[in-house]
């Protein structure tokens, strides 16, 4: 087969959601591989999140406690630059999801595993669930009526057009996060064809870690902007 037939090969492996196993109710619900590598995930940071907060102390605090002290801290201090100390209520979530496609971008694809964010499906999701909560905030910062009188700012005659930047929205977040995930891949395939001893290893750990990171950062970052520009008067 041509470097040309093993490329696409590989693309077509990895653009098709391959069913594990099918939960036989309502007819049978099919579990796809991202679905289950989301489980894992979720397994692995719930069971890391209760070792790592296990003993905590007020005084004397060890170096883990005030290592997650300070990463928890500085996070809380970039969102509250983005959307203000009064609206802390979302960084929780922001904070979840960052760890999340930073795990899943990272530690996922160095095990061996593919990555959820490879599957449309569940950057849709994300970007569906950011959507909701950028919606949401703008409701709750300016009321129904408010938030329903916006979108006639700052004329009555471009509302078509900020009803459309509301789809216009999880499609950039889900998209970006999609594409340049699977972009990473593809780059990586094409120099481990092109010259697959040694050479690879230095582009992995920036495709592989560096982009996945920087994927992660964007999302949330993007997200916790959209949220602003929907509470601001």
């Amino acid at each position: 087969m041509t470097v040309t037939g093993n490329l696409a090969a590989e693309l077509t492996r990895e653009l098709n959601t391959e069913t594990l196993f099918t939960i036989p109710v309502l007819g049978g619900i099919p579990i796809n591989e991202s679905t289950v590598i989301t489980w894992i995930i979720m397994a692995i940071l719930v069971i890391a999140s209760i070792l790592l907060t296990r003993n905590l102390k007020v005084e004397n605090p060890g170096k883990v406690q005030l290592l997650l002290e300070s990463g928890i801290q500085w996070v809380y201090d970039f969102f509250d630059d983005i959307y203000g100390k009064q609206n802390r209520g979302y960084t929780p979530y922001l904070m979840t999801v960052l760890v999340f496609l930073a795990f899943s971008n990272t530690f996922m694809v160095l095990l061996g595993f593919k990555p959820p964010t490879k599957d449309l499906n569940v950057t849709v999701a994300l970007a569906l669930i950011s959507l909701f909560l950028i919606e949401t905030a703008g409701m709750r910062r300016k009321g129904i009526k408010g938030y329903i009188k916006h979108f006639t700012e700052p004329v009555a005659m471009i509302t078509p057009i900020n009803i459309l930047e509301i789809a216009i929205r999880p499609m950039s977040l889900c998209m970006r996060l999609f594409g340049n995930v699977f972009g990473a891949f593809v780059v990586m395939e094409l120099i481990k064809l092109i010259a697959p001893v040694i050479i690879p290893i230095p582009f992995s750990m920036f495709f592989d870690i560096f982009d996945g990171l920087l994927q992660a950062y964007i999302f949330v970052f993007l997200t916790a902007i959209f949220m602003n520009n929907e509470m601001e008067d």
